[in-house]
């Protein structure tokens, strides 16, 4: 028997693969959750007028999740370069609703 039959056999590592499946399938209806409302929180910055990034908030955040991190045994780089990733895209979310959100404005004015 080969390795790679012996480990498509092995219970446990069948188990810890399920595992951590769901765990991916958690993490991605978590991140979709949050996208939803970030895109709220996009739109309604967009209607008053507030940047689409908040470089205090952020900071804040960093911090926040660097100690839970600690706190769940977590690599605090690792989840502060996770955020950044996130918040990256949440931006360029931000950026994108505030363009369409002037350009609807613009266009009413016509």
């Amino acid at each position: 028997m080969n390795v790679l039959a012996a480990q498509a056999v092995d219970p446990e590592l069948a188990r810890l693969r399920d595992s951590i499946d769901n765990f991916d399938a958690a993490l991605i209806h978590l991140l979709a959750e949050r996208f939803r409302c970030t895109q709220r929180v996009g739109e309604l910055k967009a209607r008053k007028g507030i940047p689409p990034s908040d470089p205090d908030r952020e900071a804040r955040q960093v911090a926040r999740l660097r100690k839970l991190a600690v706190e769940a045994k977590l690599d605090p780089d690792f989840a502060e370069k996770f955020l950044a990733f996130v918040v990256k895209e949440v931006i360029r979310h931000h950026q994108s609703i505030k363009a369409d959100h002037e350009s609807q404005i613009e266009q009413q004015r016509k």
